[in-house]
């Protein structure tokens, strides 16, 4: 059955949704509480419009997935909604961290239906217009494979992911929040301090040559530093824990780095293990993909031993 879908946020994330979902032959609409992005959204030909209660009405109406897209602060008032117009509708997210999303369905639409969802993908730009359908195209998907999530709706969000061109990556809430946090989240930090620096007073004096010799190395380890502060903040500040044990491991190999440097002048032990950490990641780049049966609760181990070993599904059996 292919399900339909609401979206609720169309900025890049839903937009890039709604239209990939659409690209795939979904019926799909969404919500933005712009008017503005509504009207853009509808200028391109989607159902796009600030009423988020009659979106939800029409989600209940048909047994639609209800997809999240907004930012982590937002998610409160957002569920509100959910339970008050569509208390058990069918319900994920694409919000960068699962721990405290869950948290606020358990608080605020406790009724739902909720399997949680990640899809890795995104781009320094923002809103309506930076929406492209082929932005899940061979990202990796997390779909929540905690015990007690309903079997039934994680089959719903796999298929749409996989409908989007996705790999599912089936995880636990809390370890998909540990990596992230230095996959994501760390990255973003450690640009902002890189492009601060980059920009910074040379030897105390005001200049911006740094930034006029800068080339490639410095525009690839800045670019997510381009990305909207408020955005950043929601994602790093909601993941605070996991990210704090990502810092503080960060700050240990800069200190040892730092310290060898002062001391002998050496670097190799740091640029070693950078190069032979980047050549690891480029082999996961082609994960092997599984094919599983619909799962049943009994299913969930198994479904994140595969995320564990950094595997993918790709279908059902």
């Amino acid at each position: 059955m292919e399900r339909a879908v609401c979206v609720l946020g169309a900025g890049l994330i839903g937009g890039s949704l709604m239209r990939a979902a659409a690209k795939a032959g979904r019926d799909v609409w969404g919500t933005s509480a712009s008017e503005a992005t509504a009207a853009a959204g509808r200028a391109d030909g989607f159902d796009v419009t600030v009423d988020a209660d009659e979106a939800l009405r029409r989600a209940a109406d048909v047994d639609a997935l209800a997809v999240l897209a907004v930012p982590l602060p937002v998610v409160p008032r957002v569920l509100e909604r959910v339970d008050a117009v569509a208390p058990t509708v069918r319900l994920t997210d694409a919000v960068s961290v699962k721990v405290a999303v869950a948290d606020a369905v358990a608080a605020h639409a406790p009724r739902a239906r909720y399997v949680g969802g990640h899809p890795m993908a995104g781009t320094a730009e923002s809103g309506w217009r930076a929406g492209v359908p082929d932005l899940f195209e061979a990202a990796a998907w997390v779909v929540d494979s905690d015990d007690g999530v309903d079997t039934d709706v994680w089959c719903d969000v796999a298929e749409l992911a996989w409908a989007c061109g996705a790999r599912v990556v089936p995880a636990a809430a809390d370890e998909h929040d540990l990596a992230v946090a230095r996959i994501s989240h760390l990255p973003h930090l450690l640009a902002a301090v890189l492009a601060a620096t980059g920009a910074g007073p040379q030897g105390g004096v005001e200049s911006d040559l740094p930034l006029a010799l800068a080339a490639s190395s410095f525009a690839d380890g800045t670019r997510v530093a381009g990305t909207r502060p408020e955005l950043v903040l929601a994602m790093c500040e909601g993941n605070r824990a996991a990210l704090l044990a990502a810092v503080d491991d960060a700050l240990g190999r800069l200190g040892a780095m730092r310290g060898a440097l002062a001391s002998t002048g050496g670097l190799a032990a740091t640029v070693r293990a950078g190069y032979a950490a980047r050549q690891r990641w480029q082999a996961t780049r082609e994960p092997l993909g599984h094919r599983v049966r619909r799962p049943r609760p009994g299913d969930l181990a198994g479904l994140r031993e595969i995320g564990r070993r950094g595997e993918v599904v790709v279908g059902w059996a």
